[in-house]
């Protein structure tokens, strides 16, 4: 939060996006909340900055898992604990391919796993890039949106409701996929 109050902090938003989307566990949410809440007129541009370096991190990320499994992507991966998710990361790659990356990149699912995951299980990266771009894009602008349209009183309801909303959202994104399925 230090950095919302100095003049690096697009840059500081910019590079804890792309670190969280390849390796870094903090989540940009609360920097992205807070340099909006101080100036709800730039949100949409620090939406724009936390999306951008967010894909471009989860570009490190299928790298990471693309080239890099064997000597870094799994050390990691057990760092956070998660290596027993790898199993059902793939069985979601598998029957879903970029609908596991783009709910992933909504929800508060830590997104470096399904990146590291996609390049070791090496999915299209056109789609990667086009889900990951869609999905972390539609979570920040919609946390951007909020910021700009209620103000500064928003930022407690975010943080308060944020897991609910972005489940909320997902179910719903999906529901509507379904529906464009079937009846078109």
């Amino acid at each position: 939060l230090h950095w919302a109050q100095t003049p690096y902090s697009a840059w500081a938003l910019f590079l804890i996006a792309f670190a969280e989307s390849s390796f870094f566990p903090v989540p940009p949410d609360v920097l992205l909340i807070a340099l909006a809440v101080a100036r709800p007129t730039k949100a949409f541009k620090y939406a724009l900055i936390c999306s951008a370096g967010s894909v471009l991190g989860g570009i490190v990320g299928y790298g990471i898992g693309y080239q890099f499994m064997q000597s870094v992507g799994h050390k990691i991966v057990a760092f956070y604990g998660l290596a027993d998710k790898i199993e059902y990361i793939q069985d979601l790659y598998q029957r879903y391919d970029a609908w596991a990356v783009g709910i992933a990149g909504f929800t508060p699912i830590p997104f470096k796993i399904f990146t590291i995951a996609a390049g070791m299980f090496k999915i299209d990266f056109g789609i990667f890039i086009l889900a990951s771009a869609f999905s972390r894009a539609a979570r920040f602008f919609l946390v951007g949106a909020f910021i700009y349209i209620f103000g500064p009183a928003i930022q407690r309801f975010i943080d308060r409701y944020f897991d609910l909303l972005a489940i909320t959202f997902t179910v719903l994104l999906i529901l509507g996929f379904v529906l464009v399925k079937f009846f078109f």
